[in-house]
């Protein structure tokens, strides 16, 4: 378990009503600097609410609550210096242009003159903004305007950044930057915590993963524990599909075989399962040309943790 000072946000049994809806009811997290961890949940589980109290902009009712090391009850002031917040909606001033509207942030968190042209030139630079700047804020794109909030959360240097859907209007090009700076920014030592419904970028770029459902915490794993225990199907083609047919009927260990044009799907199988699986039909001398999972290991969990939604 990590210390306190390991920890960019640690939350401890906090709870939330609204009226008489608990949006929620005890919740725990953790996620520690040099990390991106990813919230994962179904929509109304309580993810957005917990954001906005890190980002100090709701109260919880009860509850321990720390950002990069300061007690919300006691020093938000402290934890807003420390954090970047991107929503999953923003407004952004359209009358100004894109260097404009961060140099307006800039100014609210006091940087000094002489760094805050170059914090945002590098920053434009950073979100592949930079042939935009002198440029009014209106003609970007949705996207680009996605691209413009992260660069306004990252202005100040944050300890602990807080995303919420930042993949939202994305082209496939702009979630690949994203993913990758993510992961820049987890290995210079911020703490990322990001809420995403696009389940395969999340498992590509998280290093943990934080369960939560019906406002609790369901659990908490290393990305990697969790795909090596997850039970997912496998897709597998080969050169002969008849051959690969008669060899998946005599191995009862590849569970529920359904033949598919050109190979068969198996499973569910666990990754070392389906490392043995691929093993015997090599060994039986198969030509196989594609063997991989079937969706990934954190939609194996989503799909579980939320049978009883259907």
């Amino acid at each position: 378990m990590p210390s306190h000072d390991d920890l960019g946000v640690e939350v401890r049994g906090v709870t939330r009503r609204f009226g008489a809806a608990h949006a929620l009811q005890g919740m725990d997290l953790t996620a520690p600097y040099g990390q991106v961890t990813a919230l994962v949940g179904a929509n109304g589980a309580g993810k957005t609410t917990l954001l906005l109290i890190l980002a100090t902009l709701l109260a919880p009712d009860a509850g321990l609550v720390r950002v990069a090391g300061h007690d919300l009850r006691t020093d938000a002031a402290g934890a807003r210096l420390a954090l970047g917040w991107m929503p999953d909606t923003f407004g952004v001033y359209d009358r100004l242009t894109v260097d404009e509207y961060l140099e307006f942030f800039a100014d609210a968190y006091r940087l000094p003159a002489a760094e805050k042209a170059r914090r945002i030139r590098a920053l434009l630079t950073l979100v592949h903004l930079d042939d935009y700047q002198g440029r009014p804020v209106h003609v970007l794109s949705r996207g680009q305007k996605q691209r413009l909030g992260v660069a306004r959360a990252l202005v100040h240097r944050p300890r602990v950044l807080l995303l919420d859907e930042p993949a939202s209007g994305l082209d496939p090009r702009s979630r690949v930057e994203l993913r990758d700076l993510l992961r820049t920014l987890a290995g210079d030592g911020v703490a990322v915590l990001v809420s995403s419904h696009i389940l395969s970028e999340l498992e590509e770029m998280a290093d943990r993963v934080v369960l939560v459902d019906h406002g609790r915490t369901v659990g908490q794993h290393r990305m990697d524990d969790l795909a090596a225990a997850a039970r997912t199907r496998w897709r597998i083609r080969a050169l002969d599909p008849d051959t690969l047919a008669a060899a998946l009927a005599a191995r009862p260990e590849a569970g529920l075989v359904v033949p598919l044009p050109g190979g068969a799907e198996v499973g569910p199988l666990t990754e070392a399962a389906a490392a043995d699986l691929l093993t015997g039909l090599v060994a039986d001398g198969l030509r196989l040309a594609g063997f991989g999972p079937v969706g990934g290991a954190l939609e194996s969990v989503y799909m579980a943790m939320t049978e009883n939604r259907r």
